[in-house]
């Protein structure tokens, strides 16, 4: 059913080194079970009885021995399609493959299964509270995983993958479990950014219908901890945190973190339980362990049907924004043991912003912060501040916040490969891009004017210091602060921020040194 998904985190250490940290920090870990070195999600859940019967990803194997494909892309210029693997079994995602396919914009269409099952997502069509759904963007979300450049897969409203006729999945009553690696850096409270079991119809059939995880800002049942995102379970006709529907854990105010792993568990007749945990390190919190639902009949037991659905609700709600990594659902209610040896491996694989990170240049890859050279403004530096874009006074004695705000990833630009376009360096998969004229951080969604919006083309500084930045679609304008605030700006017009006053400074750039890495 309902709603979708930071501070930064450490890159991964060992598991060993995991475990010590989470004690020391509180956090309640199992011990693991001994598992092979190599192990990969499926093959521990495997070995603790409990094996995938799904296993999607666009980043990495998810099983030691897998070498398949882990997504399809079809390219807008002449619809053609094309598999994308891994570099070797077990391994991450061909991402280069991609870039030499996608020499105009694609959109995944198919997400492999990897388990035995071979149940695979495709894009979703109508349902009960939606339309025809959308893939979506290929390029929308690069990251780093094994320290290798790849794509997540970003939701951005209208977009949803569904497989009505799988192998394996639980039905009616039967345990199981699942986790998703997802983003607490790009969510919202619309209904429903889902992983999991859903109808077979593409409609709402009642409570007990679906056993999903969601991850959003949506607080069905009040009162909810702080402000979320909250990993949650979607039961059909509500977004569960306890037995009650709403919270009874004051301390779960939500994940904010750029990776989270979000896992739900339920027998299927009258237990279910949620985790999360932060994916770059550290071990999984439960937030909740207890009986199914109370609020109403039909969830004890449960009634599942054994669909899959990703990124909508089961009547395919679509109004949610998400990012998804991987995710597996298992035959069975897998042991707290192997959730934890997963988190440990899903840690293990250092998922990050996207590099190389080579500091200072408007190169694509680089990582870099952009300084005001108006004099009496050369402290402040664009960042983003309520998905705003803004100026403001950054130094080495500024938070990590502030620090990590103010940093861009350079991209290749997004309408022109020629130009760049600039990426958050703490919200994977959102860009700077100007509507009215105002300069905004914004998801990317992969429309045609999203990425003329958020693609500018560097010229030398107009005060010859720096660079200035013209915008793709409107070649005249340029980013340019005003009164402390982003805007396009031409050299004179009807507008406050065209004022031909200090306009040279003002468009004019040095591009430093990133204040985060």
């Amino acid at each position: 059913m309902f709603s979708l998904t930071s501070i930064r985190g450490l890159r991964a250490t060992l598991p060993a080194l995991l475990m010590a940290v989470a004690a020391l920090a509180g956090v309640m870990v199992a011990a693991q079970p001994s598992n092979a070195a190599g192990s990969l999600p499926c093959d521990i859940y495997a070995s603790a009885g409990t094996p995938c019967v799904a296993a999607h990803s666009s980043t990495r194997a998810l099983y030691s021995s897998y070498n398949g494909p882990l997504y399809q892309v079809k390219r807008a210029s002449d619809g053609a399609t094309t598999n994308i693997g891994v570099l070797s079994a077990g391994g991450y995602a061909n991402a280069s493959a991609q870039d030499a396919f996608c020499t105009t914009p694609c959109v995944v269409t198919k997400i492999y299964d990897q388990s035995p099952r071979h149940n695979d997502l495709t894009v979703e069509g109508p349902g009960g509270a939606g339309g025809q759904d959308t893939g979506v963007p290929a390029d929308a979300l690069p990251v780093t995983a094994g320290g290798h450049t790849v794509y997540g897969l970003s939701f951005s409203g209208q977009m949803g993958y569904r497989d009505n006729s799988t192998s394996g999945v639980a039905v009616d009553g039967q345990a199981e479990g699942m986790y998703m690696v997802t983003s607490g850096t790009h969510v919202n409270n619309r209904c429903c950014f889902d992983y999991g079991n859903a109808e077979t119809n593409n409609l709402d059939t009642g409570n007990g219908h679906m056993d999903a995880i969601n991850f959003g800002t949506e607080c069905w049942f009040s009162p909810c901890a702080g402000s979320g995102p909250w990993v949650q379970a979607d039961l059909e006709n509500g977004l569960f945190q306890s037995e009650a529907g709403h919270s009874k854990n004051s301390a779960d105010t939500g994940d904010r973190d750029p990776f989270v792993t979000a896992l739900l568990k339920n027998n299927g007749q009258n237990h279910f339980a949620l985790k999360d945990g932060n994916a770059q390190s550290g071990g999984l919190t439960t937030e909740y362990s207890g009986s199914e639902p109370t609020t109403a009949s039909g969830y004890s037991p449960m009634h599942q049907e054994g669909a899959i659905v990703l990124g909508t609700g089961g009547d395919n709600s679509n109004g949610s924004i998400g990012s998804f990594f991987e995710g597996v659902m298992t035959a069975g209610q897998p042991t707290d043991a192997a959730d934890n040896a997963v988190q440990a491996n899903i840690t293990s694989v250092g998922y990050g912003a996207a590099g190389p990170v080579a500091a200072g240049s408007l190169v694509p890859g680089s990582t870099i912060s952009l300084r005001a050279t108006t004099p009496g403004y050369t402290d402040r530096y664009v960042r983003h501040q309520y998905d705003g874009a803004v100026t403001s006074v950054v130094n080495s004695a500024s938070t990590a916040l502030d620090k990590g705000d103010a940093s861009w990833i350079v991209r290749r630009g997004l309408a022109n490969p020629s130009c760049v376009s600039f990426e958050s360096r703490n919200y994977p998969g959102d860009f700077l891009r100007h509507q009215n004229f105002r300069v905004y951080r914004r998801p990317m969604d992969g429309s045609a004017g999203f990425r003329a919006d958020a693609t500018f083309c560097p010229q030398t500084g107009k005060n010859g210091q720096g660079s200035s930045l013209a915008s793709s679609n409107y070649p005249s304008k340029y980013l340019r602060h005003y009164d402390n605030t982003i805007y396009l700006a031409s050299d004179g017009g009807s507008n406050a921020w065209d004022s031909a006053t200090s306009w040279a400074d003002d468009v004019s750039w040095a591009v430093d040194r990133p204040w985060t890495p």
